[in-house]
């Protein structure tokens, strides 16, 4: 492991000066460097269990499946980022299945689910790190309950584009009308009907696989 991946694991697995010298060594001997493909299932619900995630480049995505195989986005991850939903068979307190894709192509660095679990008995830092890590996105889980559940979808949906502008960096959002409903937990008709609507608005312009923001000014009206 180079030196500057070394300095990027310590700063964000902010236990680190908590531990002992064997169990640095436990991390550094089973931690490794995963390259996902856009689009690539890292996490396949409670029937997988992977171990700790640190986003070192790209964008993962963390969604729930129903039976009918709907799916709606409960957060997503950038860089320095950690999950620890893809070790949930090892902490009690998960119990409902989640699924974790990459949404961009991305390098991760994975530790093993057994030397977490064995830290998390040893080290008393390590296991509220790992509690402290779910609490922090307990926030954005309750957030898409929330929307999903009170909020009207054409605000759902002018929230949406605006992130994910604000994501990518580009008023361009490059996604089809599947991909968005999967993240808003809706049906691709729905979705499509609402953009043609923000396009009678003058808010978007519509082609194959892209939409542009041209007025965010309204689209925040409608989010707000």
């Amino acid at each position: 492991m180079d030196k500057d991946d070394l300095l990027f694991i310590k700063k964000h697995f902010d236990f680190w000066d908590k531990l002992t010298a064997r169990q640095e060594e436990m991390i550094l001997s089973n931690i490794f460097p995963v390259k996902y493909e856009k689009g690539h299932t890292i996490h396949r619900g409670g029937n997988d269990c992977l171990g700790i995630l640190l986003v070192k480049s790209g964008r993962l995505r963390t969604y729930v499946l129903s039976e009918e195989g709907k799916e709606a986005t409960l957060f997503r991850l950038g860089r320095g980022e950690i999950c620890v939903l893809s070790a949930a068979c090892i902490l009690d307190s998960i119990t409902f299945d989640v699924y974790i894709d990459a949404e961009l192509s991305s390098e991760v660095f994975v530790l093993a689910k057994n030397e977490f679990e064995r830290l998390c008995k040893e080290n008393v830092y390590v296991e509220n790190f790992s509690y402290k890590v779910i609490t922090s996105h307990f926030s954005d889980v309750m957030w898409a309950m929330e929307q999903m559940l009170f909020m009207r979808f054409e605000k759902r949906l002018a929230i949406f584009l605006i992130d994910q502008s604000s994501l990518d960096g580009t008023q361009y959002i490059k996604m089809t009308h599947e991909s968005i409903a999967n993240h808003l937990g809706s049906a691709r008709e729905v979705v499509s009907r609402m953009l043609k609507y923000f396009e009678s608005l003058g808010i978007v312009e519509l082609s194959r696989g892209d939409i542009k923001i041209v007025d965010k000014n309204k689209l925040r009206s409608i989010a707000s």
